[in-house]
């Protein structure tokens, strides 16, 4: 049983039903059995250029229909799909490329002449096609059965206008058949690894993360028993589709429920309230930027959201404030998770029951969450220690790093996640960072959402972060940073007095940095390693 399975039952039961549509230009709109004839045809055209089960296709593509169908026909195929954010400069792309060994690689036509240079340092990259999204007929036209047919006659196709830029060229197979539904290839099994997706780099190079079809689908029936997703179920698609969140959550989440996905691939605040109510939605997936940018459109309050029934936050902590102006303004409660690359989605608040806030709520069906000091002990309730994982929603392992790989279980098996937080009395999972963010001063430990909680609560603070620099007096001193809100000013001396009075002098923070912005990555997460290079650097 895998995600496969349950996708092709879906084009069975609900042929005619939409399965995905695109709110932006081009405007796309397809059935369940078109999108399924689309991705056979997509695996006939991958089979052409001699891809096959087991080999990697790289995708640095924008959200758009090319990318699903390439990604699930690779899936289909047994291949193995590499997401990679569109972000991504040259020297990065030419380490994923390299690592994972990818044998095909579909690029925007746009970043062309920025790639192009990479390409000939690249063995085992047999063919780079690069694609315009804003021409379906382009994308149609290559997987077209037609094409393909002439194709592999050795006729002049838009393929050669795309490709051959590494000089690899094709034999003909006059045998090609492009395949049907009914003559598909056998599907790959659950060990079989499905994605690789590389990790932030937070603590050093990327890491591949081997996500198998077995995780994927654990994960996917553990969230549609905790989430209850429905077929009549209308999400709106507003996240990056590279990422765990966007691509398995919410994209896979609402193809295996038989589900209808809006995709909006340029996010607008605006635009998407109006989307929400216009198109009656039932599901939202956000990070907890984009809930902010909700809360922040002028006219918020006259937006009618009433018939969602579900809204979730992850990928980042969750401001309390956010939490609480959701409430306020939308009548809404947000639904807060806890997930990962290495494991998908592993705890959420609950559907019907308390949605805590500044909780990330319970374990998921099937999942395992411990909590564990420094010297192995399992702690008690109310401790804070890393959280360790277990379950079939884990992944394989870190591509061609077994030594990554190994250093990241416990000896008995389960999962060193990094991140802090301790279980409730009853249950409930709170997080307190990344273990790699504890810090130390005075040879006490500070943790930094204590410190931010406090300082976002200042009227004039619109975001923070609170980082820990090296101090030859206390070890490391608590430094924040700090962007203020455009109608709002205040010293760093006021800031940090309005900490000391809610927070233990120790915790509260020796010094103010003011910025415009803070670093994020697409997800929407500050990057804190980047801070410490530039914000640590220039107290020196």
């Amino acid at each position: 049983m895998s995600f496969l399975n349950t996708f092709t039952d879906n084009v069975r039961k609900y042929p005619n039903k939409i399965a995905l549509e695109f709110i932006d230009p081009p405007l796309q709109r397809l059935t369940y059995a078109e999108l399924d004839e689309s991705v056979n045809r997509a695996v006939g055209y991958l089979q052409s250029l001699g891809l096959q089960p087991g080999d990697r296709v790289a995708l640095q593509l924008s959200k758009c229909l090319e990318f699903i169908l390439l990604h699930l026909a690779a899936l289909r195929l047994g291949a193995i799909t590499l997401p990679l954010n569109l972000a991504y400069p040259p020297d990065e792309l030419k380490y994923f490329l390299e690592d994972s060994g990818a044998k095909l690689f579909f690029a925007l036509g746009s970043s062309k002449e920025k790639i192009q240079s990479i390409l000939p340092q690249l063995p085992d990259l047999q063919e780079c096609i690069f694609l315009d999204p804003s021409e379906p007929n382009q994308f149609n036209s290559l997987i077209s059965n037609s094409l393909i047919a002439n194709y592999q006659a050795g006729l002049d196709t838009p393929l050669d206008e795309h490709s051959g830029l590494l000089g690899h060229q094709k034999l003909p197979n006059t045998n090609y058949q492009p395949p049907t539904s009914n003559s598909l290839i056998s599907l790959p099994s659950i060990n079989d690894t499905a994605v690789i997706i590389y990790t932030s780099g937070t603590t050093g190079r990327p890491k591949g993360a081997e996500i198998t079809h077995g995780n994927l689908i654990s994960n996917l029936q553990s969230l549609h028993e905790a989430w209850g997703w429905q077929p009549d179920d209308v999400l709106l698609h507003v996240l990056p589709i590279f990422h765990v969140h966007g691509l398995f959550v919410a994209l896979h989440g609402a193809l295996n429920a038989g589900a209808t996905t809006l995709l909006m691939c340029e996010f607008d605040a605006r635009k998407t309230l109006q989307t929400l109510v216009d198109r009656r939605c039932t599901v939202f997936m956000a990070v907890p930027t984009i809930h902010q940018r909700l809360l922040d459109v002028p006219e918020a309050k006259s937006f009618d959201l009433s018939h969602l029934r579900l809204i979730t936050s992850g990928s980042d902590r969750l401001p309390d404030e956010v939490f609480t102006g959701f409430q306020q303004t939308f009548g809404h409660t947000l639904l807060e998770r806890y997930g990962m690359t290495e494991t998908g989605m592993n705890c959420s608040n609950p559907l019907n029951g308390e949605r805590r806030i500044g909780s990330v709520g319970l374990p998921l069906p099937g999942v395992e969450v411990r909590v564990l000091a420094e010297t192995g002990e399992i702690l008690p309730e109310g401790e804070i220690g890393e959280l360790e994982i277990r379950g079939p929603n884990v992944f394989k392992g870190y591509w061609r790093q077994p030594d990554k790989t190994y250093a990241s279980f416990s000896a008995d098996g389960w999962f060193r996640t990094g991140d802090l937080g301790f279980r409730e009395k009853d249950g409930y999972i709170t997080l307190c960072g990344r273990s790699k963010d504890l810090i130390i001063s005075g040879g006490l430990n500070i943790y930094p959402p204590e410190v931010e909680r406090v300082l976002v609560e200042h009227p004039a603070v619109e975001a923070c972060a609170v980082i820990g620099c090296l101090d030859k007096e206390w070890g490391e001193k608590v430094i924040a940073v700090v962007v203020l809100n455009r109608s709002e000013a205040v010293s760093g001396e006021e800031l940090i007095r309005f900490c000391r009075e809610r927070l233990a002098p120790y915790k509260s923070p020796k010094s103010i940095v003011f910025k415009d912005d803070l670093p994020r990555n697409a997800m929407g997460k500050v990057q804190k390693t980047e801070l410490r290079k530039t914000v640590c650097l220039e107290g020196k």
